[in-house]
């Protein structure tokens, strides 16, 4: 039974408490009037995890969390809680945070105390990021090496569209640079290209239960020559309120290059995300993709981007052959040597774009090379900036289009770009700045993107605003329109940066029309 089914008989069921029997409003067959349209209401709770950020001394996590001004009223409220560690590998002694502990536990009870007065910090037993209203971003940070795993909710008005960011600089060492990530609701089923088990990159699938029952995970990987066995990645357990890092390379017997990861999960539900460490190249998270489908948009590609590799797979059992194509700011262009792509099903493929921008900021476009042809696939891109020992990478994931709304928290006075691609036909966009986290009002422009082009603008600031803002995108009118939001902060000369793609944010849900019938209570 699919899930729309389940929800029209919940609806069904709910009417039937209240009248005895209930029926939905459908019109005789020879009712001239049409069947009225289900209506989207606000959605009235939403969950969020945010994965741990990081194992390194020298990082700073940054939180913000918003939700956009909206239609629901009423009471509510948003916050989040610390996740327990329940990796075998990593218990709860401390061992994670590099032995800073010792046997005795002194240290560990130091650091317990010296966080009793945070209350705020994360990692602490008091919520986080509680939000005051909608409209308005709140903030938290920590340097702590150890810190949780954030698991939270959302209600009333401040469910619809609710947002986390999460973003952690690494001042040095592995994965130096800047690691960011939207904060991600559960779900049962993800895809991940572009993860890696080479013996430079460190790559953690991490899997978060944020429900009271345990959840049981099966990692699928796939390479060059299709899926590769792994007893080690089978029904993992994910205790409940609890994360679980799983380390790609203990999953396979040799260093593979190019992974496809698929979390399929057999009972319960996760949020699940991949953190790529590279020893020389930085890092960032790597979010699942979208829905497989047979076109795939990858928005935001910097305009200086030095290297863009591409990882595609097709998860059904069909080949799949693609036109590849780049859409910038004049129109799209076909990559020199890459005008289609074969892809064979199970297998990562993987292919080297090279700086496929040309100094032009731009986003890759999939589709079929039969327009029959709807077989799915799922795509990511590992994009590098600088040259040298002064290079950092992100990952950008093919994504689903902003249908009505999306948002991207953590916007900054400098350093935020925000890219819209119109793929089919022309659309056009308002995009709001909220006020500041310090003080401010929002101030919105609204743009015309072209059909077939990537807009590269950097998003409206808050009138009088200080602090950290979010960025919300609304599509107007038009056709398809696909975002991300790039954040840049350079530090020692390395060109730092990440990227998030902003699908829409299901802040309403339809609704049927329903109505009494007490006729089937007689004969």
């Amino acid at each position: 039974m699919n899930r729309t089914t389940l929800t029209l008989i919940g609806a069904v069921t709910a009417l039937a408490a209240v009248t005895g029997v209930g029926a939905l409003t459908v019109p005789d067959d020879d009712s001239s009037d049409s069947a009225p349209a289900a209506q989207r209401l606000p959605v009235e709770r939403s969950t969020l995890v945010c994965p741990k950020p990081t194992e390194s001394d020298l990082a700073k996590t940054e939180y913000t969390a918003f939700t956009p001004k909206g239609k629901a009223g009423g009471e509510g409220s948003a916050e989040l809680l610390p996740a327990e560690l329940a990796d075998p590998a990593a218990p709860d002694d401390g061992a994670e945070d590099g032995g800073k502990d010792g046997e005795d536990g002194e240290d560990r009870d130091k650091e317990k105390d010296e966080d009793k007065d945070k209350e705020e910090q994360p990692g602490s037993a008091k919520p986080v990021l509680p939000l005051k209203q909608p409209g308005t971003p709140v903030t938290a940070d920590t340097e702590r090496a150890g810190a949780p795993a954030l698991i939270g909710s959302a209600d009333g008005p401040f469910a619809p569209g609710w947002t986390v960011q999460q973003t952690t600089t690494v001042s040095a060492g592995s994965g130096r640079g800047l690691h960011g990530t939207s904060c991600a609701e559960a779900d049962t089923d993800f895809w991940f290209p572009a993860a890696s088990s080479a013996d430079q990159r460190q790559d953690y699938a991490h899997l978060t239960n944020p429900d009271d029952t345990a959840a049981v995970v099966d990692l699928e990987l796939y390479g060059k020559d299709g899926p590769i066995t792994s007893e080690a990645g089978r029904e993992i357990t994910v205790p409940p309120r609890s994360t679980v890092p799983v380390l790609l390379s203990t999953l396979t017997t040799e260093p593979v290059a190019d992974l496809a990861v698929h979390a399929v999960v057999r009972t319960g539900r996760v949020a699940a995300q991949v953190h790529a460490v590279d020893d020389k190249l930085g890092g960032d998270w790597l979010p699942p993709t979208g829905v497989p489908r047979a076109t795939a948009v990858l928005p935001g590609i910097p305009a200086d981007a030095t290297s863009v590799r591409l990882v595609v797979l097709a998860p059904g059992e069909n080949d799949a052959d693609l036109k590849v194509r780049l859409a910038g700011r004049s129109g799209q262009i076909t990559p020199a040597g890459h005008e289609t792509l074969h892809v064979k099903p199970g297998v990562a493929t993987a292919v080297d774009l090279e700086d496929v921008t040309k100094g032009e900021p731009g986003s890759l476009i999939l589709s079929p090379s039969d327009s029959g042809d709807d077989t799915p696939v799922v795509a990511a891109l590992r994009v590098t900036r600088g040259k040298g020992s002064k290079q950092e990478t992100a990952f950008i994931p093919a994504t689903a289009p902003v249908e009505e709304r999306a948002s991207a928290a953590d916007n900054r006075a400098k350093g935020s770009t925000l890219s819209l691609v119109a793929p089919g036909k022309a659309a056009t966009v308002r995009v709001t700045a909220s006020a500041g986290s310090d003080g401010g009002s929002p101030k919105s422009e609204t743009y015309a993107v072209k059909a077939g082009t990537t807009m590269a603008v950097t998003p409206p600031r808050p009138s009088g605003g200080k602090g950290t803002y979010a960025v919300t995108v609304e599509r107007q009118s038009g056709g398809e329109v696909y975002a991300a939001r790039t954040l840049e902060a350079e530090s020692g000369g390395v060109p730092a940066f990440t990227v998030q793609s902003l699908p829409d944010d299901r802040g309403t849900v339809a609704v049927p029309e329903a109505g009494q019938d007490l006729s089937v209570l007689t004969d």
